[in-house]
């Protein structure tokens, strides 16, 4: 066999793999804290969900509201109906609609199916009154329609995004889909864009074409920016190393980024030599140090890095 490394180097990366030994006590505690919802520990998924509910009411408050910029959901409904019937602020109706999805959704779906769409639709129309009466903006904090057409688009989209990455919901028109999904052989994408159409086609009637259209825009930017919101969220590496000291590229992702790696033999067709090929999936900043590591420790070290923003597994994302 001809030699890209050391006979002793492949037999020790086949026999001789990186592990900690772990009791089956200190694995039965890692399985109880790491008790996960789509990758997520539950106070870390607590409070991003709540983090991306509070950006979603700001941005409701703050500037579509004043501006009547109604572009779907329930928020959008919300606003046309404080319009038609301005006796109710927009908070009271985010609550009607809420607690009538959610009693809807217990009515219809499993409680653990529901349970989290539920929360998120009540903390929803809660953080909306909140913000409310901290903030009782009437018109505009910008004199400027387009400026706050993005912060409306953006700001909900972050937080969306946010939501939608750890494997939970805004609630809202969501409880409608997942009762559709179960109940109905409709296209749940199309009925939701159908009723979003709607109250697009209802704020023009209502509010005019200037408004009117700025929701369409509103509703189109929305699926935009946060499918590119997610993406970015999402993004990992994926690395793979080729060099002469692969043993200690190994112990490096396995010990310091406390990652994994996966070990595989190739053969390089210019050089004629076996060489070990690392694969391992990394967070940016983790490939990062990968890279100088390596390059510190094999300056002649092949390294290939691309990027991924679908990971399912152990240690990122869960199979459902």
């Amino acid at each position: 066999m001809e030699q890209g490394v050391s006979a002793e180097e492949v037999r020790r990366a086949t026999v001789e793999p990186v592990a900690e030994v772990v009791t089956p006590a200190e694995e039965a505690r890692s399985e109880k804290l790491v008790k996960r919802r789509g990758g997520y520990t539950f106070p870390q998924f607590f409070s991003i969900l709540n983090v991306g509910l509070v950006l979603t009411a700001v941005s409701l408050v703050l500037f579509k509201t004043p501006n009547h910029l109604a572009f779907g959901g329930t928020s959008g409904l919300a606003i046309l109906l404080g319009t038609a019937f301005p006796v109710l602020p927009v908070s009271v109706w985010m609550w009607v609609l809420n607690i009538v999805l959610v009693v809807l959704g217990f009515i219809f779906l499993e409680r653990k199916t529901i349970l989290w769409t539920a929360y998120a639709s009540i903390a929803l129309s809660a953080y909306t009154s909140l913000f409310e009466w901290l903030f009782p903006v009437t018109q505009s904090i910008t004199g400027d329609l387009w400026l706050d057409l993005c912060f409306a688009v953006l700001l909900p989209a972050v937080g969306s995004a946010m939501i939608f990455d750890i494997g939970a919901s805004t609630g809202g028109t969501d409880i409608t889909a997942m009762i559709l999904r179960k109940h109905t052989d409709i296209e749940i994408g199309k009925a939701l864009l159908a009723v979003d159409l709607g109250i697009v086609a209802a704020a023009i009637i209502i509010y005019g074409p200037r408004v009117g259209l700025y929701c369409v825009l509103g509703l189109l930017g929305k699926s935009f920016v946060v499918d590119g919101f997610i993406e970015s969220i999402r993004q990992r590496k994926v690395c793979q190393v080729i060099c002469s000291r692969p043993r200690e590229v190994e112990e490096y992702i396995v010990k310091k980024l406390g990652r994994t790696a996966t070990v595989t033999f190739g053969w390089g067709a210019y050089s004629g030599k076996r060489v070990i090929i690392l694969t391992s999936v990394l967070s940016r900043r983790e490939a990062m140090k990968l890279r100088l590591f390596v390059r510190e420790t094999d300056p002649g070290a092949f390294i290939t890095i691309t990027s991924s923003s679908e990971i399912v597994g152990k240690g990122f994302r869960g199979v459902n």
